[in-house]
């Protein structure tokens, strides 16, 4: 049999900055080495508004990565307003060019909102199965919407498979659509080893003292952050510490967070980088004592599992797949989201036992390793493949059997 052609649509693809991007990234080489041809289709709505008087046809330019096709698709800009049916229109024009060029066995899309709806609606016209991923904010965040809440609904329904990264996402996923209950699995993301020793050291350490409780990423409304500077700063009173973010605030909430950081009382014990590059964040993990992610709800961030393998002692709020990793008190300590007090209590506990943050160091490396690796994760995908294609036969045969939840 020929390589089963399987098109993935995503928000974003590296060198794009994110998360869903990089597991796209690495899931396509999993597929590739498994004997899929795999076909990535990258498009993103405020890619339609107009730049400095910008107009632009409609396109699609591909080019190959590490044996991936990369479809990147750009909607026209004919005015300033950029209206979103024009966009998926555009969009759904050029994913159907590209099935009609390349005759796709299976389309996978990362994210029900954007990717979702075009991507299924093109799987029941052409009669070709699809999958869904659910990655954490389109049913945490975006559910809440009225005009995305049927939307959602048929694409989970209308879906050979859904995937999710934790049991809370599966959870609402089957709230919403009972349907999918037979017909979806909930997995982890995964992370290949890391060589910290490689990196340069970060020249701000110079800057810091005490115990350092790191975080690292984009700072916005789900991250919890203004928990984390309270906690941070109850601590400080009593043991020198300093609270290190690896990355900036979202510029839309900087005003929120300019105000929360001055609430807090953390002062001068608060240290940001502003956005660097992804081997400067991995760089500064090392010299974490403690690292500290208090999501309001999460997915399975990439975050947790590069601190992971950094060997940090963590502190994380249970949401997610945050909380199903913490949840045997191996790898950190587990709180509660949103609660200050819960979240100075770990910390304190960490910062006068250098002891324990060892242990649950050690732990967290040995974790990611073993229960988090790609060899894992890899199986999980070949299986769900399978099952959506109905047991289409690949180069390799995974024995695995899916338990839907």
């Amino acid at each position: 049999m020929s390589q089963p052609k399987v098109c993935i649509t995503t928000l974003e693809f590296p060198p794009d900055v994110g998360g869903v991007g990089e597991s796209v990234q690495r899931i396509s080489q999993m597929l590739t080495e498994s004997g899929y041809e795999v076909h990535v289709a990258v498009f993103r709505s405020k890619q339609r508004f107009a730049k400095d008087g910008l107009r632009r046809r409609a396109s699609c330019d591909t080019t190959t990565q590490n044996n991936v096709f990369v479809h990147r698709i750009h909607s026209a800009i004919r005015d300033g307003e950029g209206m979103i049916y024009d966009f998926y229109s555009d969009v759904y024009f050029y994913l159907k060019k590209l099935h009609k060029q390349y005759q796709f066995d299976l389309l996978h899309a990362f994210f029900l909102n954007e990717t979702g709806y075009v991507t299924t609606l093109l799987s029941k016209e052409e009669n070709i199965p699809v999958i869904n991923s659910v990655r954490g904010s389109d049913l945490h965040k975006h559910i809440f919407n009225p005009k995305v809440h049927p939307q959602a609904v048929w694409i989970l329904e209308n879906s050979a498979w859904s995937t999710f990264v934790s049991k809370d996402l599966l959870k609402r996923g089957i709230a919403i659509a009972p349907s999918i209950k037979d017909k979806s699995s909930a997995f982890l993301n995964s992370i290949k080893p890391i060589n910290f020793s490689n990196l340069e050291k970060p020249a701000l350490l110079n800057e810091l003292s005490g115990v350092i409780v790191g975080s690292t990423g984009r700072f916005r409304d789900k991250k919890g952050m203004e928990y984390l500077m309270e906690a941070c700063a109850k601590v400080s009173q009593k043991i020198d510490l300093t609270l290190l973010l690896v990355g900036d605030f979202v510029d839309k909430e900087r005003v929120y967070w300019e105000q929360e950081i001055k609430a807090s009382g953390i002062g001068d014990r608060l240290k940001v980088t502003g956005i660097v590059s992804r081997q400067e964040v991995l760089a500064y993990l090392p010299h974490f004592d403690i690292f500290a992610i208090p999501s309001l709800h999460d997915g399975c961030p990439n975050a947790l599992l590069e601190a992971m393998l950094a060997g940090n002692a963590i502190v994380g709020s249970n949401v997610d797949a945050i909380g199903e990793i913490l949840a045997d008190g191996t790898a950190g300590l587990m709180v509660e989201p949103a609660n200050s007090e819960d979240l100075a209590k770990a910390i304190e506990t960490l910062a006068i036992d250098p002891e324990l943050r060892q242990k649950l160091g050690a732990e967290s490396i040995k974790k990611v390793l073993t229960e988090l690796s790609p060899d894992v994760e890899r199986a999980n995908w070949l299986a769900v493949y399978q099952k959506a294609m109905g047991n289409v036969s690949t180069t390799e045969n995974t024995g695995i059997n899916l338990v839907a939840v």
